[in-house]
């Protein structure tokens, strides 16, 4: 039997489109965009009051600050006297910030812009010193201030999204400082009152060209305070350096070279605290024997 009464037709009504993500402000791009990025932007131009023209929006910015005076994030101020006067064709400049608490750090931009409007394309050709966060200083000292240079190309390696260059990088380092790491971790193994036959092991382990090898005679002297998620933190970094180069794709080769750098940064973090903890609290109780005996 026929139904004379349907009700609303059943066939899928399609969704609506989402909502368009507003464009990163020219603030947001210059602060966070990599290199080689073309995007919309907004805020990017403003109207010049004498004249009616529109020249670049200069906004401050906050960017990581690396000088001794600073070590952190700090406002930096554009200080290019001239206006960038935009016009419908593309304007390559450059842009120069200055940190406005030391005075003393320096970035520089190389831009194109396209057009005129407050929101309109914007690509960031470059950026000096190089696009990325900042490295912690406890990081050199791991793996050594001569291969600061290094890293900091597989770093901007790894930002591009180059995978097989970011992974020979830090591998290069992990193999070449893998006894510098070691020595390091041995530090904090005496500093917690290791025995002498462990650190024996370490001073032997230091100069093993396997690293596997090396692994495994300090293996039951790693401090717990530097475990990983509970596990060995050179065995980790062998983990990601047990296959060639040649073994993996370029994405695979990124993934990798970020763990390697994440266990490098977070080794390098753990080593500084526990030898901080270690000389306060010896501090501190020399302080209340010094007390005690006056």
């Amino acid at each position: 039997m026929d139904n004379a009464a349907q009700g609303p037709s059943s066939a899928a009504v399609p969704e609506s489109a989402p909502a368009k993500k507003p464009p990163r402000t020219f603030k947001q791009f210059l602060e966070t965009a990599p290199p080689d990025t073309a995007e919309e932007v907004s805020e990017r131009s403003t109207v010049h009051p004498s004249s009616g023209s529109r020249i670049l929006h200069r906004p401050n910015l906050q960017l990581h600050c690396e000088s001794g005076d600073c070590g952190g994030t700090r406002t930096y101020y554009c200080s290019d006297e001239n206006n960038v006067w935009l016009n419908e064709d593309l304007v390559y400049t450059y842009l120069t910030y200055v940190c406005r608490n030391c005075r003393k750090s320096v970035k520089k931009f190389s831009i194109v812009v396209v057009g005129s409007k407050s929101t309109g394309v914007v690509q960031k050709l470059g950026e000096h010193p190089p696009f990325g966060p900042p490295t912690p200083s406890r990081l050199f000292k791991l793996i050594g201030e001569e291969y600061r240079q290094l890293f900091l190309q597989g770093r901007r390696a790894e930002n591009r999204g180059l995978g097989i260059g970011a992974y020979a990088y830090y591998r290069r380092i992990v193999e070449h400082q893998k006894g510098m790491i070691i020595e390091e971790i041995g530090k904090v193994a005496k500093k917690l009152g290791a025995t002498p036959d462990t650190m024996k092991a370490f001073s032997e382990a230091k100069s093993e060209k396997q690293f596997k090898k090396a692994i495994e005679m300090v293996r039951a002297g790693i401090p717990p305070s530097l475990l990983i998620d509970s596990h060995n933190p050179l065995a980790l970094l062998h983990d990601a350096l047990s296959d060639g180069i040649h073994e993996f794709t370029d994405e695979e080769c990124l993934e990798l070279a970020t763990t390697i750098r994440l266990l490098l940064t977070e080794l390098s973090e753990r080593i500084a605290t526990a030898l901080k903890e270690e000389a306060e609290l010896k501090s501190a109780v020399g302080r209340l024997l010094n007390r005690k005996s006056t």
